[in-house]
């Protein structure tokens, strides 16, 4: 193909760019919305050698902006048909694909070495947060995008010179109380949050926090500080998981449990409808004998999703995505909830419409659901377009080493105070001194209860889905114990020990490392109990300014009233903002060990929508 001409050239880069976009090879993480514009750039400015990687499949709903995809496609692997797709551009590309996740064991430091050049085109923040260490380990540029709705974002990422992804701490992201998900939900989005714990009740990795039965201990429910129904009530505390095994997950049983004893419970804890209108039990029976409409079996996309479905559908899509999920479990540990596998959206679909129809909720469409489910905003074509075209205009400049004249980029609507549409920094961020992540010392001071904390919730809650480590290992500092291990089996007795029965007590240090990430943090203990009902179970604090800032405000070391940030986790539509993300990657192994690669999943929601793929 031949050399770069102007207008491009004059616009971005030096003359020799030419010879550089020839010999460079580039990794484009993501081939949705971004990265499908991404991948047309670079065939077209030139670039000949670009490697794909994505984990997801296409969808009819990405045809309306995912320009390298057809009809034909949906239901095969983004990446390899976006790399077919380029090739009609230009036949001499040389293209590799791989249908993976960037987080397997398969892409380590190694891997990313091989590249001068990484681009960015995620929908969510924990493989973010992991392209960004892989980066920074290996010592090479990545540029970062996303857009959201009209708004958008672009970014350069290099060691030394910039902040990383993880600099900044992100908005924290929106949850609701336990009570109202389980006992009194008065909006669809309620519904939706509750589908999903069920799904994950019964085919995903067990959480104790997503416990969909009635919640005999919400305060609403007593009566001169005693419950109205017993404590105990009908609710058998037992797994969720193990009761559906025992049944076979028999749909008619399971619909009833959920559907109507449940809800029968809900019933007996009558101060919670002195002032709400209360829920009224549907049977198996009741919901698969429910008027349905004439057109409800169409396989009409516009039937499928756009339209409200029956009782009656949704509980024989309840039936049907029963069998499929139990199938789908059959050879794995644990399923990870997708809004793109069409079994676990549409068993949300149907869950979370016959919740809402028995506590009188406006019912949804499967769209609305996905869109809810995925707390997503609808992308916007040529937004992507734009910060598309951008990367690759940055991409120019960074091959020649100008990463000073590469600061941050953003897309914004034009408005009455302003008539352009982008605007840039003066120049690029620095690194923050105290950025656990890319700091020469990595620090955080971790305020939990050492009490009541166990080393497994140690481990997911917060060196995983907080830290976002992907197979990390702890040693407490002084003793050499091993007390958290990647490699399968090692530490599993320490599992459901309290933290202070292993001696992780106030002022203890661990050194924590995650191999695959090539990252080592050290990780100050601090004992702390939430006084209010609202205070988070457990806060993370890697500037010391903000750790003297609430010793001064509260008159105390763990600033029990610090900020009621919580960290959750949530995957999600691959060109779409993420505001509840998903549950923390499969458990990996260690150093020296083969790793387990998790599933990629979980959101963004940025400050700056850095959610684009």
């Amino acid at each position: 193909m031949s050399a770069i001409q102007s207008p491009l050239s004059a616009l971005s880069v030096e003359e020799n760019v030419s010879d550089l976009i020839h010999k460079s090879r580039v990794l484009v993480v993501g081939a949705g919305g971004i990265g499908c514009e991404i991948l047309k750039n670079l065939a077209l400015s030139g670039f000949q050698d670009i490697e794909i990687i994505d984990l997801d499949t296409i969808d009819v709903s990405n045809l309306n902006r995912q320009f390298l995809f057809r009809k034909e496609h949906v239901g095969k692997p983004k990446a390899v048909v976006a790399g077919l797709s380029i090739k009609s551009y230009n036949p001499d590309l040389k293209i590799k694909t791989y249908h993976d996740s960037i987080t397997s064991q398969d892409y380590g430091v190694n891997f990313f070495k091989k590249f001068n050049l990484v681009l960015n085109a995620l929908d969510n923040r924990a493989a973010r947060n992991h392209v960004n260490r892989m980066c920074l380990a290996a010592d090479v540029p990545l540029i970062e995008s996303g857009t959201s709705g009209y708004s958008g974002q672009v970014e350069l990422i290099k060691k030394s010179v910039t902040q990383c992804y993880e600099c900044q701490p992100k908005p924290a992201q929106k949850t609701f109380p336990g009570c109202t998900i389980r006992n009194t939900p008065s909006e669809p989005v309620h519904c939706i949050v509750w589908a999903k714990h069920l799904f994950n009740q019964l085919f995903g990795e067990d959480d104790a926090d997503q416990d969909v039965s009635p919640d005999a201990e919400d305060p609403e429910a007593k009566v001169e500080g005693e419950h109205s129904a017993t404590d105990s009530g009908n609710v058998k505390r037992t797994s969720t998981r193990q009761w559906a095994q025992d049944i076979k997950y028999e749909p008619a049983q399971l619909f009833n449990k959920f559907f109507k004893n449940d809800i029968e419970y809900l019933l007996t804890m009558e101060n919670l409808w002195k002032t709400r209108k209360p829920p009224g039990p549907l049977s198996w029976e009741e919901a698969a004998s429910h008027a349905g409409d004439t057109n409800e079996d169409s396989n009409d996309v516009r039937v499928t999703d756009m339209q409200v479905w029956s009782v009656s559908k949704c509980a024989k899509v309840f039936s049907d995505t029963i069998g499929d999920l139990k199938e789908a479990l059959s050879d794995k540990s644990f399923l990870v909830w997708d809004k793109d596998d069409k079994s676990a959206m549409d068993f949300v679909t149907a869950c979370a419409n016959i919740r809402a129809h028995i506590f009188s909720i406006p019912t949804k469409s499967r769209f609305a659901i996905k869109s809810i489910a995925g707390n997503i905003i609808p992308a916007i074509a040529t937004a992507n377009a734009i910060i598309a075209g951008l990367v690759v205009l940055q991409a120019f400049r960074v091959l020649v080493q100008e990463y000073e004249k590469c600061p941050s980029v953003y897309l914004r609507k034009k408005s009455v105070h302003s008539k352009f549409l982008l605007a840039a920094d003066k120049q690029v961020t620095k690194a923050n001194p105290t950025c656990y992540v890319c700091s020469p010392q990595p620090f955080v001071n971790v305020f939990v209860n050492v009490e009541t904390m166990t080393v497994k919730e140690f481990e997911t809650e917060l060196l995983k889905k907080h830290l976002n480590m992907v197979a990390p290992d702890a040693v407490l500092d002084g003793k050499g114990m091993v007390v958290i291990s990647s490699e399968e089996g090692e530490t599993e007795a320490n599992d459901n020990k309290k933290l202070k029965e292993i001696g992780i007590v106030d002022g203890s240090i661990l050194k924590c490392d995650d191999f695959l990430q090539n990252y080592e943090l050290t990780v100050a203990i601090n004992h702390y109990e939430a006084k209010e009902k609202d205070d988070p179970l457990f806060k993370v604090v890697a500037n010391p300014e903000d750790l003297k800032a609430k010793e001064s405000q509260n008159g105390q070391e763990d600033g029990s009233k610090s900020d009621k940030k919580q960290n959750a986790e949530e995957s999600d539509e691959d060109d779409l903002m993420v505001v509840d993300e998903q549950e923390d990657p499969q458990e990996g192994s260690s150093k020296r060990r083969k790793l387990n690669p998790p599933d990629e999943r979980v959101d963004e929601d940025d400050d700056l929508c850095i959610v684009e793929a």
